[in-house]
């Protein structure tokens, strides 16, 4: 990743919050699963939301 990325990325701040209820085996599983993959559960969860609503925006 060029460094001129790696400064746009840190230049979002993160101020908001999304709480959300799931089953506690389900979640475990997805934690586990995300350190396994080396990230981390909120990283996918912001990456998922971002794909789709980029999606969503090109039908």
């Amino acid at each position: 990743m060029s460094e001129e990325k790696k400064k746009k990325k840190k230049a979002v701040k993160k101020d908001s919050q999304l709480i959300i209820r799931i089953n506690g085996e389900e979640r475990d599983e997805f934690v586990e699963l995300c350190n396994h993959l080396d990230t981390t559960a909120a990283r996918e969860i912001r990456r998922f939301i971002r794909e789709f609503v980029t999606a969503s925006k090109a039908e």
